[in-house]
């Protein structure tokens, strides 16, 4: 089968299988919501200092509150299928708009995190591999271990507080200076010094994951017959390591990335609350506290969307590290 051919199958069975996937969670998530107390409207009457029965009715009337589940469920639905999810009565706003300008800054951090965590993993776990038992594979795993079990909050603090507070190197909050009004090279320059903070308390939970699965990977791989044999034919040990050994451990890293793609979004509404980074994560925690129900179901629905796509492109890669590896 040609590489074209890989791909066109790769896209066809994903699309089979994430249109009944998708379908599924809107569903669930929404009844699953519909048994939470309260609703938008309650909110928005606590935060106004109180309304009357008959205003709390034209509410929930002007945004179909009052309509039976079913009814509300058939109406999202039909929303979905003219590719509007809905308005939002906590902003005033279409949903739709609402998560496309916080979409960019959350992408944008997923995206660094998760390749500085890969490129970490993989330098960190590769060290420790060709070094087993010795000083920097002990070194590294208590330093992998400390990051697995230090919660990203604590990481985002503590790094506020040391480069933040008393070397005043980074920016402490936001993804750009407000008001500067920065152009061109400067402003990227701006916003990648907003960045680089939470970014890394992102990463590092995941740099302990990568890098240990990665050291257990060349370990196994190491001792398998082709490895030997291709010593055997005298290929350096550094010829053997990356064009064998990390190439072949490079398979499970990609799978366990993929599938933790979409856990960094759990991640990112700590993160984003930590550093007043504006972004989806921290738009689903305000949803929440807000009963804004609508846009946490758009929120979901995106993030839905990003794990299937992310898991189409672990298959591509699969194809082309492993050729052995069917995608159809």
């Amino acid at each position: 089968m040609t590489a074209f051919a890989r791909i066109r199958a790769t896209l066809w069975r994903t699309a089979i299988q994430a249109i009944p996937t998708v379908f599924g969670i809107v569903i669930l998530v929404f009844l699953l919501l519909q048994m939470v107390p309260g609703d938008a409207v309650d909110v928005l009457a606590g935060e106004s200092g109180g309304i009357s029965e008959e205003g709390l009715a034209m509410l929930r009337t002007s945004f179909g509150l009052d309509q039976p589940v079913l009814v509300q469920l058939l109406a999202y639905l039909n929303n979905l299928a003219h590719f509007s999810l809905g308005y939002s009565p906590r902003y005033n706003t279409p949903v739709m708009d609402l998560i496309m300008s916080r979409l960019p800054g959350t992408l944008i951090l997923m995206l660094l995190s998760q390749l500085i965590a890969i490129a970490a993993g993989i330098v960190l776990g590769a060290i420790m591999a060709a070094w087993e038992g010795k000083w920097p594979d002990r070194l590294l795993s208590l330093v992998a271990l400390l990051l697995y079990s230090t919660p990203a909050f604590w990481i985002g603090l503590m790094a506020l507080v040391v480069f933040s507070v008393w070397l005043g190197w980074l920016p402490s909050g936001g993804n750009v200076t407000i008001g500067a009004g920065f152009q061109g090279w400067a402003y990227v320059k701006d916003f990648a010094a907003h960045a680089v903070l939470p970014v890394i308390a992102l990463a590092g939970f995941f740099v302990a994951i990568y890098a240990r699965l990665v050291r257990a990977a060349m370990l196994e791989i190491s001792r398998l017959d082709f490895v030997r044999t291709a010593h055997a034919k005298g290929l350096t040990p550094f010829v053997v390591t990356v064009r064998h050994i990390l190439r072949c451990a490079l398979v499970p890293l990609i799978t366990v990335a993929g599938m933790h793609f979409g856990t960094m979004l759990g991640g990112a509404a700590v993160v984003e609350t930590v550093f007043s980074w504006p972004g989806l994560g921290r738009l689903a925690l305000e949803a929440v506290m807000a009963r804004d129900y609508a846009v946490l179901l758009g929120i979901l629905l995106l993030s839905s969307l990003t794990v299937i796509l992310a898991n189409m492109l672990v298959d591509l890669l699969h194809a082309w590290l492993d050729p052995r590896i069917k995608t159809h």
